[in-house]
Order: structure tokens, then C-alpha cells, then sequence
């Protein structure tokens, strides 16, 4: 079995839900010493009638929703294309915060168009990897021979697009998906050059058993996370005192346990859930009080750890403003807190569901946002998968007109799905019943967020008028963004005529 690097970056119609669609998709294969292989892979993935694109991410990546419309292809023809030639035997699939977030748009995407959600990541050598926290953890442990990008008031930041400029890294269009993937290939390139013992060693750790059998040693060991603090290049020191089959409970070893031990159970959950109560998100932002060094680590989200012999070298404790005499005392009053630990664990079991900040109405959920509930498909619906993921146009139209004749699942969201998944795919090919149908369930979807929508694109249309730079730069990049808001708003108009 060949192996290879895939690189790969996505740009979505949003910011980071998952009801957001992929509008451009772009890949390349490199072998393992990194170098590029074959033709790169870019396509634009068509923008669905069921959503309403956010604003603040057509302007960052200059595609409008006309152009994935025009030239893009449906979603069951790329998750085809990205099954059988991209993600294929052997292939490390590489990103630059992908784990985090393209990963997540990619396992929906096949979901709803009934392809294994995961397979891609695993199945016949297959892996993935995420250089975000290696950039991070060789910025905190071995900075040197490279440059570190800070912002302008002087805090450290790990932006692609700065790293590349100030390492000299050719970074042509930042936020252009092919553009950012080679850019991610260069940064890979040179930390490998730089530091290729870190390198090698995250490369490794992308494994999850790998992981876990540092994290179940009872040891403390260096986490980087971007949850961390920015004083210290998000690097700690932690201990896993509660240990699962898949993730594990980690206290940052920073904290004594004892500067908690008097809350209340609603204070730690507080202090752990931050975003579900306002009072205590500004109290903790203010610097009042302190968010609890509690965080969940997931084996198979390539978390960048290792073992505490990494500090020894290179000034490692200094670094990250620790030592072995703080992290052995900061241990022994942890461990000696039982009672408080499982209290801590049987609040973290009670985790509440995260919503984000949004101005508008979220949709209701439906099915396709359902890929974590209700467990896997099974056996038998794994084969009427097949048969749907695999259907052509004719047999497409005789399911739309006639439903008795389409596969009936024993998993009911992917009954539910199935209409969804014909209309989205193949429209033109629908009955005149079945498209209606589709047509009238967005309409319904966009109304829920029609008026969020509507309010940012008056607000950016009116902070694009106002120019204060007249540069041609800013006047080119201010008639582009014109272009794609206008654009923005005869989508929005198009979905009610």
C-alpha cells in the first residue's frame, strides 16, 4: 500500500455550524517527503436552495452563491469524486484546523448524501492529521529557525497567512482554498526542515491508540491546545484523572484544585460550561473569576501531547512558565481530592448543548443535522445506502414519483432524508409533485433565518460604501465585494419567487 499526504481546505457558506454548506473544495497530493504529486483538485460544490449563505464568509471568499450554482457540481457527485479519487487507500488526509472544522463539514456532507460519515478518515490505511496544534506546541517548545507572527498590539497568533509571510512562504491568495493548501504544505515543510523530531513525533501521535497510551499512564504529560493560554503559546502541563475508551478528563496542572474546592456544583458548571451563563462568560473574560483547568481530550482529534522528557531540552519549563516543583505539588493536592473529582466528572456527564452566538433564528433540526444521534446505521441500512448513494437520474425520478418504490430504512432519519437528498441532487429530474414539495421546505428553512440574513447584508453593503482607504487595492477589493452582496441578495430574492 502506497502512502501519500492529501492537503486539503474548504470554504463554507458559513462560519462554523453544520447546517453550513461546502462552496469550494480544493486538494493536493503530496508523497511522504511532502512534495506534490499530480494535477491539484478544486471544484466548487453547488449551494443548496435550503440555506441562506452568511454574509461575513461570501466576503471572505469572494464566491458567490450564483457561481457555485453555475459551475459547481451537486453534492453526490463530489462526495464521489472525494471517495473515489482524493480520499483513497492509504492516504493521510491533512488540514490547517481541519479536525476541528473541515472534518466536521466533510463527515455531514457525506452523511446526508448517504456515504459513511467516517470511513473516509480511517478505512484501508487511511488517517488524518491536523498541523494547527503542531505549529503551536513547536512555537512553544522549539521556536527556532523560524518566524512567529504577532499582532499588532504584540500577542502571539499562528494565522496561516501570516506565518507564511513572514517565513517568505509564497501565500498568493489567503483564504482561496487551493491557495491554502499549498500555503499549509509550505508551513508542514518547513517545521519539518526545522524541527523534524517534533515533526515526526506529532505525525505519530495522530494516532489515536497512540494517545491514549500516553494519556492512561498516570503520568502528567504537555498538552497543546488552543483552549490554553496565549501567555504561554497554549502549551501546559495536565493529568487525565478521569480516563475513557475515547477521550479523557484533564485538569491543567497550572491550578491548584484547592482554589475550587468550596464551589458549589452550579459554580463549577459555570465555571466549566462557560457559554451557558452571560454573568459568569463576562466575569471570566474580565479576568473576576477563574474558568475551571478542566477540559475533555478526545484520542482522535490528533490532540498535540507528549511526554513531560520534552521540557528537559531547550529551556522547555521556562517556556511555558512552569516546573517540576509546581507540577508535583499541584499533583499531589489533585490527587488528593477524590470526592471533588468525581463531582467534577459527574457535572462534565451533564454537559449542556452548545449554541452559538447567532442574531438570527436557527432553523429547527431535521435529520441531515442528526449524524450524532441515534448511533450508527445499521447492516442492512448500510446497504440501502449503497443503493441510494449509487443511483442514476432515471431511477432518481421514478423514486420521486412513486416512494414505494425508493429503499425504507430502519433508521428513520434517513427515511426522512431520502426526498431531501433526490430534490437536492437531481431537481430537474424531480416530478412536478416532488419538486414543489422541496421547493416549499426551503422556503420554510430560509424564513427562520431570512431576517438575520437580510440585516448583515444591509450592514456590510453600507460599510462597503463607506470607503476611508482609496487605494486601488481597496477600490478593486471594494467593487468585488459589491458584486458578491448584490449577488448575495437576488439568491436571497431567488428562493421565494
Amino acid at each position: 500500500m502506497k502512502k501519500s499526504f492529501f492537503f486539503y481546505d474548504l470554504e463554507t457558506s458559513g462560519i462554523s455550524s453544520r447546517n453550513d454548506r461546502i462552496m469550494q473544495f480544493a486538494g493536493v497530493r503530496t508523497n511522504m517527503d511532502l512534495e506534490p504529486m499530480g494535477e491539484p483538485v478544486n471544484f466548487l460544490v453547488k449551494l443548496g436552495k435550503d440555506c441562506l449563505p452568511n454574509v461575513g464568509a461570501l466576503l471572505v471568499t469572494g464566491i458567490s452563491p450564483q457561481e457555485t450554482a453555475q459551475d459547481g457540481l451537486t453534492e453526490l457527485e463530489a462526495c464521489r469524486l472525494l471517495q473515489n479519487e482524493v480520499f483513497t487507500e492509504g492516504t493521510c488526509a491533512v488540514g490547517f484546523n481541519n479536525v476541528r472544522f473541515d472534518n466536521e463539514f466533510l463527515r455531514f456532507l457525506f452523511w446526508r448524501n448517504f456515504f459513511p460519515a467516517y470511513e473516509w478518515q480511517f478505512r484501508e490505511g487511511r488517517s488524518t492529521w491536523d498541523i494547527l496544534d503542531m505549529v503551536r506546541m513547536v512555537r512553544a517548545l522549539r521556536p527556532e529557525g523560524i518566524q512567529w507572527p504577532v499582532t499588532d498590539d504584540g500577542k502571539a497568533t499562528n494565522r496561516l497567512e501570516l506565518l507564511t509571510k513572514l517565513n517568505g512562504i509564497d501565500h498568493f491568495a489567503a483564504h482561496d482554498a487551493l491557495s491554502d493548501v499549498y500555503a499549509t504544505i509550505a508551513v508542514a515543510r518547513l517545521i519539518r526542515e526545522k524541527q523534524p523530531q517534533m515533526f515526526d513525533y506529532l505525525l505519530k501521535m495522530r494516532d489515536k491508540k497512540e494517545v491514549a497510551n500516553l494519556v492512561i499512564s498516570g503520568k502528567p504529560f504537555v498538552y497543546t491546545s488552543g483552549r490554553y493560554a496565549e501567555e504561554f503559546n497554549k502549551t501546559t502541563v495536565v493529568y487525565a484523572f478521569n480516563k475513557n475508551s475515547a477521550d479523557a478528563a484533564v485538569w491543567d496542572l497550572r491550578y491548584s484544585v484547592r482554589d475550587f474546592l468550596e464551589l458549589s456544583d452550579l459554580d463549577l458548571k459555570n465555571r466549566i460550561f462557560v457559554w451557558n451563563d452571560e454573568a459568569v462568560r463576562e466575569q471570566v473574560r474580565n479576568g473576576e473569576i477563574a474558568k475551571l483547568p478542566v477540559k475533555k481530550l478526545k484520542y482522535n482529534k490528533c490532540p498535540a501531547v507528549a511526554p513531560l522528557g520534552v521540557l528537559s531540552s531547550g529551556d522547555g519549563w521556562n517556556k511555558i512558565g512552569l516546573s517540576e516543583e509546581i507540577v508535583a505539588k499541584h499533583l499531589e493536592e489533585l490527587r488528593a481530592a477524590p470526592e471533588f473529582l468525581q463531582r467534577v466528572v459527574n457535572i462534565l456527564a451533564e454537559k449542556p448543548e452548545y449554541v452559538g452566538a447567532s442574531d438570527g433564528v436557527s432553523a429547527p433540526r431535521v435529520a441531515e443535522d442528526k449524524l450524532y444521534d441515534g448511533g450508527f446505521p445499521s447492516r442492512e441500512d448500510e446497504q440501502r445506502m449503497l443503493e441510494v448513494r449509487s443511483l442514476d437520474a432515471s431511477l432518481a425520478r421514478k423514486w420521486s414519483e412513486d416512494s414505494a418504490t425508493a429503499p425504507k430504512f430502519s433508521d428513520e432519519r434517513l427515511d426522512e432524508m431520502l426526498p431531501r437528498f433526490l430534490a437536492r441532487n437531481f431537481y430537474e429530474k424531480m416530478s412536478s409533485t416532488a419538486a414543489a414539495k422541496w421547493d416549499e421546505w426551503c422556503r420554510e428553512r430560509v424564513d427562520f433565518v431570512k431576517v438575520g440574513f437580510e440585516k448583515d447584508l444591509m450592514e456590510a453593503m453600507a460599510k462597503n460604501a463607506d470607503l476611508a482607504d482609496v487605494s486601488d487595492d481597496a477600490v478593486k477589493l471594494q467593487k468585488r465585494n459589491g458584486f458578491i452582496l448584490e449577488d448575495a441578495r437576488l439568491w436571497c430574492e431567488s428562493l421565494y419567487l
